[in-house]
C-alpha cells in the first residue's frame, strides 16, 4: 500500500523515533529493528513493558540482528544518532534539555516501570516536530497520554491499527484520545520506517 507523501515527508525530517509496546509488540518491534538501515540518521529509544528483576536477553537479541547500534540505556548516556536505546527494567526514562537521558525509580505507571507516558511526556518538551512515535500492542493504557502530548507538540504519532495488535487495548486508548495522526497496520508501519 502506497502512504500518503505527509505522513513520509514527517518521518524524514524527524530527529528521533520513538517506539513504544507492551503484551504482545515484541515480534513487531523485532521486525523493526531488524528492517532500520544502519545508516537512519535518527535517534531510536525503545520503551517495552518488562518483568521486574528479570535479566533479559533482549538487547543481544536485538543486537545481533540489527544494522544499527543497539544499547541499553544508563544515566547520562547522551542521546546518539544511529543508535538503538533500549529502556531498562526497573526505571523510567526522561531525556533532558541538552540531549542525554535521566534514569528514574519512581513510582511504576500503569503497573509499568519503565513507563512509555513518562519517556513520550519527556521527549514531546524537547523534540517537538522533529519526532515521530508510534505505540503498538499492549494490555493497559500506558503510552496513550505521553502521545497525545506528542501530536499537541507537533510530533507525527502513530497507533498500531488495534485489528493488527495482538493486544489492543493500548493502541485503542490513543485512538480513543485523538492521540494518533495515522492508524497503521504492522505492514504499513514497516513500509514508513524503510522508506
Amino acid at each position: 500500500m502506497a502512504l500518503d507523501k505527509n505522513i513520509t515527508t514527517r518521518w524524514h525530517s524527524s530527529d528521533i523515533l520513538l517506539l513504544g509496546g507492551s503484551a504482545g509488540s515484541f515480534k513487531l518491534l523485532f521486525n523493526i529493528v531488524r528492517f532500520l538501515d544502519g545508516d537512519l540518521n535518527k535517534s531510536v529509544i525503545i520503551v517495552m513493558h518488562r518483568k521486574r528483576n528479570f535479566a533479559s536477553e533482549v538487547e543481544k537479541l536485538f543486537a545481533q540482528h540489527s544494522r544499527m547500534h543497539v544499547k541499553e540505556i544508563n544515566d547520562k548516556d547522551k542521546v546518539d544518532k544511529k543508535t538503538i536505546y533500549i529502556a531498562p527494567p526497573n526505571y523510567h526514562v526522561l531525556i533532558e534539555k541538552g540531549g542525554s537521558f535521566a534514569l528514574d525509580v519512581s513510582e511504576a505507571v500503569w503497573f509499568s516501570k519503565p513507563s512509555i507516558d513518562i519517556t513520550f511526556e519527556s521527549a514531546a518538551e524537547i523534540y517537538k516536530d522533529k519526532c515521530t512515535a508510534i505505540l503498538l500492542s499492549g494490555a493497559n493504557q500506558d503510552g496513550a497520554a505521553g502521545l497525545l502530548k506528542l501530536r499537541n507538540a507537533g510530533s507525527l504519532t502513530i497507533a498500531q491499527n488495534p485489528e493488527d495488535a495482538e493486544l489492543p487495548e493500548m493502541p485503542q486508548e490513543a485512538i480513543n484520545l485523538n492521540a494518533a495522526d495515522y492508524v497503521l497496520s504492522t505492514e504499513e508501519i514497516i513500509e514508513l520506517l524503510q522508506s
